[in-house]
């Protein structure tokens, strides 16, 4: 398949790099507020999440600690097959600790729900979310258990700022509608 080609199936922009951003710096100032004086560990769901979790880390005002995990609900497909799977594993200890997951993208909200699950059993002292982008119809999570939420979409794919559909595109600086 040819450049010119693959490139026909982004769309136009969504979210811009100014309005990424925004977004992460909004959140990266709460965060340092709410957490001031503690040593939150911050959980980034793999793949997608790397991107805005580089940046995350930089606009925090506070030593943070990191962490990765990796799930599959997806596969190669673009809709989830209703089964979530850890395949990566933490390698923190986090009882007692104060876990942010930091998520690209809350499509279904069964991901989400999942790990907020099993993190749970470990006895954290906390287990709250930083969501760089919510669908605006999210049905299976309230949206009232998202305490850190950057930008809400349409329910269109994505593509860009780490987000990819066939774990292509995600080099694209800003978040773009996908019409492969």
């Amino acid at each position: 398949m040819s450049t010119a080609a693959s490139r026909s199936e982004v769309g136009d922009i969504l979210v811009s790099e100014a309005e990424l951003a925004a977004a992460v710096g909004r959140i990266g100032a709460a965060i340092g507020n709410d957490y001031a004086g503690l040593d939150p560990l911050l959980v980034g769901v793999l793949r997608g999440a790397y991107v805005f979790m580089a940046d995350l880390t930089r606009a925090i005002p506070l030593s943070v600690e990191v962490d990765f995990l990796a799930c599959s609900s997806y596969g190669a497909s673009t809709t989830s097959s209703g089964v979530v799977r850890i395949v990566k594993d933490l390698d923190t200890d986090i009882a007692g600790r104060h876990v942010i997951l930091v998520e690209d993208i809350v499509d279904s909200g069964l991901t989400l729900a999942h790990l907020r699950t099993v993190l749970a059993t470990r006895g954290p002292a906390s287990v709250e979310v930083a969501a760089l982008l919510v669908r605006e119809s999210v049905p299976q999570v309230d949206l009232a258990t998202l305490r850190y939420v950057g930008v809400r979409i349409p329910g269109d794919w994505v593509v860009g700022y780490g987000l990819d559909a066939g774990q292509r595109w995600r080099n694209l600086p800003a978040v773009h509608r996908w019409l492969g």
